[in-house]
């Protein structure tokens, strides 16, 4: 019994020491909202592509100056959107769980997000400006699916797995010149909804 109970000890201390070693306040409702705002902004993101441009395949094509900077004003606002109803969301979470939503764990979860993150978004901010319209969709798909591999050490198993479905996804984009639209659409839209609704199931967050 003694045997028994000291094991069962150590479990919970081991426990203890990986919910202080991780962030652990990711909403699932933060992965819907995300998601929906994502199709929205893939949205209007195709009828400045496609709809004015009539781009429907992988060339080489500039875009004039009015419809890059309306590409990237979609792309800033659907960032700060679902930004700003992650973090509204993961403050609710960390209020009812009584953790702190701003702390060392935070810290270094972000530090190992935005290192990949940030390179491949000013790498596909320069070929979205050389016009190479095709390989945004597939190549923000790979470095996010690498920006969540590289920070699911930091927080729950289930960003790790939600990163190499991105990281495959953007792959196939790759090879499907001319579908980007479609994939970034499932990747950044479909499966963070999918993602959000399993939180919600599992950790009821």
């Amino acid at each position: 019994m003694d045997q028994e109970k000291y094991i069962e000890d150590l479990k919970d201390i081991k426990e203890m020491m990986n919910k202080s070693s991780k962030f652990i306040s990711l909403s699932g409702l933060s992965g819907i909202s995300a998601g929906v705002i994502a199709l929205i902004g893939a949205y209007f993101a195709w009828i400045t592509i496609y709809s004015k441009t009539g781009y429907q395949d992988f060339n080489r094509t500039l875009l004039n100056i009015d419809q890059l900077l309306e590409l990237l004003t979609i792309g800033f606002v659907t960032l700060l959107l679902a930004l700003s109803f992650g973090i509204f969301f993961t403050r609710l979470k960390t209020k009812r769980i009584k953790q702190k939503v701003w702390d060392s764990q935070t810290k270094t979860l972000l530090i190992n997000l935005l290192i990949p993150l940030l390179s491949g978004g000013v790498f596909c901010l320069l070929l979205l400006i050389k016009g190479y319209v095709g390989l945004i969709a597939p190549l923000t798909l790979l470095f996010y699916g690498l920006a969540l591999v590289n920070a699911s050490k930091y927080t729950i198993s289930e960003i790790r797995s939600l990163g190499i479905l991105e990281i495959l996804l953007g792959l196939i984009a790759t090879y499907f010149i001319g579908y980007g639209l479609i994939f970034w659409c499932i990747g950044f839209g479909l499966l963070h909804i999918i993602y959000g609704i399993i939180m919600e199931l599992k950790y009821k967050s």
